[in-house]
């Protein structure tokens, strides 16, 4: 899914998102359902911002599953280089809070990228 993609999301159904609903509160619950929606294309394209220098582009992928307790395995890849790639696993409701900083970031820049917190846990730099 490229990044254009992601203002032309329609909400997922009710019962995908209500499932998810306990896990969030406030404002992100309303990008809940366009943050269900994204995760079950399974992939997004996007650009890592880099101060002072050029964006890198990514492809993220992550299997799919419904229910917010079972895991994810993310995939990332900077740049079509095998050697640039890096991988986690992570509840699916944890992951998809991380889809809701993608949208709510791409709505401010018109950039696709995960947060800081995102790129920290894949780089295991909190461990």
């Amino acid at each position: 899914m490229s990044t254009e993609q992601i203002l032309q999301l329609q909400p997922a159904a009710p019962q995908a998102v209500n499932v998810y609903m306990p896990y969030y509160q406030g404002n992100k619950r309303s990008f809940l359902p366009l943050a269900i929606s994204l995760y079950q294309k399974g992939s997004l394209e996007g650009q890592r911002r880099i101060e002072g220098a050029d964006s890198i582009p990514f492809i993220a992928t992550w299997n799919i599953s419904s229910l917010p307790a079972d895991l994810t395995r993310c995939r990332l890849q900077f740049d079509g280089s095998g050697e640039l790639s890096y991988e986690m696993m992570l509840a699916n409701f944890e992951f998809v809070d991380y889809l809701i900083d993608v949208i709510q970031t791409y709505k401010r820049t018109k950039s696709a990228d995960f947060s800081q917190t995102f790129y920290r846990k894949l780089l295991h730099l909190d461990d």
